[in-house]
């Protein structure tokens, strides 16, 4: 027997597993339209802090982060859509997602350090947010999104100094 997140394999739903995940990923998918075109231009030619991990890292990480995001999510909609808490989690849940891929677009999008900066700050609050209202839900849930907070930590700071550096 396959235990997952203390659930027996045979009582996943996978449904709700798999659209999880997809959804997640998606808002990654998303972003990139904004980001990818940007970074071998515009992002380029920035003036970048000497912390400024290489490029391929991000690509790394972030699919494993939504990839995180997406089994948190499922934890917690599996507690029960009927329940009042579930719905706001996932609400507050669904608005950080939004903010994530909304800072693609004010960041590289509209090639705007400054716009990203206060976009990411707002995106940090609502990722707090979300995990307290997780964790008040399923302990998993909301340690499962911790590598995500701990990772747009780095990148505000990393979105700060790129705002300094280029007045």
């Amino acid at each position: 027997m396959v235990r997952w997140f203390c659930l027996d394999a045979r009582d996943v739903d996978w449904k709700k597993l798999i659209a999880s995940l997809v959804i997640c990923q998606f808002a990654g998918i998303f972003g990139a339209i904004f980001t990818t075109p940007a970074i071998p231009t515009w992002y380029a030619a920035l003036e970048k802090p000497f912390f400024v991990p290489p490029s391929w890292t991000f690509s790394v990480v972030w699919p494993i982060l939504y990839l995180l995001m997406g089994l948190a999510l499922y934890i917690v909609w599996e507690k029960g859509w009927e329940y009042r808490e579930v719905k706001v989690a996932m609400g507050v849940f669904g608005l950080q997602l939004f903010l994530n891929f909304l800072w693609s677009v004010l960041f590289f999008g509209l090639q705007s350090p400054f716009l990203g900066l206060m976009g990411i700050v707002i995106l940090w609050l609502v990722i707090l947010v979300t995990i307290v209202l997780f964790y008040r839900i399923s302990r998993a849930a909301g340690l499962l999104l911790l590598p995500y907070i701990l990772w747009v930590s780095f990148a505000t700071l990393l979105n700060y100094y790129i705002y300094i550096l280029n007045p």
